[in-house]
């Protein structure tokens, strides 16, 4: 009896961080699903089917710019080889920027599209600082939109915020993104990299299956064998 009750403590807060990890899967995918919904204010549908990774940043609190405290947590995921579907989520966490970023002081999310292999690579890195080692641009808003200018066909990196219901293309400067060491821990029960998640074929756990289900949805390249 004594041996269960200690089991039974020791899991009480593994149970909590799987709760805490399949909350904000699930909040992630909410995100996608309602920015993808509207046709005339969603992700251009090219630039979705040509993106390298995604990252995913629900209900950041921006008020936290002022502060310089932690301004949210969320997922990043990449195409396999061969386009053939989406690898299992890594976990970011972005912090820094200027208060310029903040919308309203209100909770703000955040979606940025990797374009390119160097952007991939820079992704991958423990940190990373936007704007600096890696070229971002405000992400056209529209199902149908197309990259307008030099600078959205040649960045790196395209963002987009939705806050108080309205989305749109977001150029963040100066923010640091990072993987985030302890909540892969938490969703895979191990210590492992987003660079080793990525590419080395990692199982997908079932709490991130929603949104995987949802990038495959929203973007064709295996279909049309880009």
């Amino acid at each position: 009896m004594k041996f269960t009750l200690v089991t039974m403590l020791a899991l009480t807060p593994l149970l909590a961080i799987d709760k805490e990890s399949t909350k904000r899967l699930d909040e992630s995918a909410a995100v996608f699903t309602e920015i993808m919904a509207a046709p005339d204010k969603g992700i251009p549908q090219d630039m979705l089917e040509n993106a390298h990774c995604i990252v995913i940043v629900p209900n950041m609190k921006t008020a936290a710019f002022i502060v310089g405290g932690k301004y949210g947590k969320g997922y990043m995921s990449c195409r396999k080889k061969g386009g053939s579907g989406w690898s299992a989520p890594g976990t970011v966490r972005i912090e820094g920027g200027s208060v310029g970023f903040q919308i309203g002081g209100s909770a703000t999310d955040l979606i940025m599209l990797v374009m390119n292999e160097r952007g991939v690579d820079k992704l991958l890195s423990s940190k990373f600082t936007l704007g600096g080692e890696g070229s971002v641009a405000a992400g056209p808003v529209g199902r149908t939109a197309t990259a307008q200018t030099d600078l959205q066909m040649h960045a790196e990196i395209l963002s987009w915020s939705r806050s108080q219901g309205l989305f749109a293309g977001l150029a963040l400067e100066g923010a640091t993104l990072r993987q985030d060491m302890d909540d892969n821990v938490k969703l895979y029960g191990r210590k492992i990299e987003n660079r080793q998640i990525v590419t080395g074929g990692v199982q997908a756990p079932k709490a991130a299956m929603k949104l995987l289900a949802l990038l495959n949805k929203y973007s064709f390249r295996e279909r049309k064998n880009k």
